[in-house]
């Protein structure tokens, strides 16, 4: 078993010694046209980082040629397959820029679109990103109306959405679990004004109307009233936004809680 883990380990650093040799004798050479050769089978071998050193290295002499936008893309492909999104981004945009004219200029806007999406952070990190992604999304459909790739446009946006209002949602509830029940329920309700279309909108407006008398029980006397009188205003939105929903009578408990609380005050 040993002889075989010996016999195994030494043929692997014979291939990767070979290899390695040979990608050094690549980049010794003269020869730009081998250079070129040598970097496309690279690139098709998935060895990215060996096939963008040697594109890089190529610019000068290829550039204005008619090989040129071919190695350009295929080195701005690279880093993208390295997961360097950021550098992918610009050397997309670098394409667009150089080759306004390109056959690939589609493609290519998407892949730089892309490449925002690639960098959206956890939900619980910074969501700049996120609102990026949506930006250049939006950027490439209205610009590319009948491309194949709307589609997958179109459900990257859906998921930076969903991601964003989940970001929303939790600073709701955390406001909520801390005992800020003024600024719960304004976040609760910028949910329902950023994202009209959820099916959520009734859990939230549940939540604000929670929010709104949990905030105005705890108020001083002097301005309960006020504050009562806010849940069954927003009581009496949760009703006509959500004729249908399910929380509707639960609602209705905060409302009449609230009527209770005013007949009480006004008549001490």
């Amino acid at each position: 078993m040993n002889l075989i883990k010996i016999f195994i380990a030494g043929l692997f650093f014979t291939i990767s010694f070979s290899s390695c040799s040979k990608y050094g004798k690549v980049l010794k050479s003269t020869d730009a046209d081998y250079k070129l050769t040598m970097a496309d089978q690279y690139f098709s071998e998935g060895k990215y980082r060996q096939a963008q050193t040697l594109y890089e290295e190529l610019y000068p002499i290829y550039k204005g040629t008619d090989k040129f936008e071919e190695l350009y893309y295929k080195d701005a492909y690279c880093y993208f397959y390295l997961k360097q999104y950021r550098d992918a981004e610009n050397f997309f945009k670098g394409f667009s820029e150089v080759f306004p004219n390109s056959s690939k200029s589609e493609e290519i806007d998407y892949m730089h679109a892309l490449c925002f999406y690639k960098q959206v952070a956890k939900v619980e990190l910074d969501q700049t990103n996120t609102s990026k992604s949506i930006g250049v999304m939006q950027t490439f459909i209205n610009t590319h109306p009948g491309s194949p790739r709307i589609k997958e446009a179109t459900e990257i946006i859906d998921k930076d959405r969903a991601q964003l209002e989940e970001k929303e949602l939790r600073s709701a509830e955390l406001y909520f679990k801390i005992g800020q029940y003024r600024a719960a329920a304004i976040c609760y309700n910028d949910l329902l004004s950023d994202y009209p279309e959820s099916p959520s909108g009734d859990e939230y407006k549940l939540k604000s109307v929670i929010s709104y008398y949990q905030f105005a029980k705890l108020s001083e006397y002097g301005k309960q009233v006020e504050r009562f009188t806010k849940v069954i205003a927003e009581y009496q939105d949760f009703v006509e936004r959500y004729p249908q929903s399910t929380h509707l009578n639960e609602a209705l408990e905060y409302n009449n809680l609230s009527l209770k609380k005013i007949k009480e005050i006004q008549y001490e």
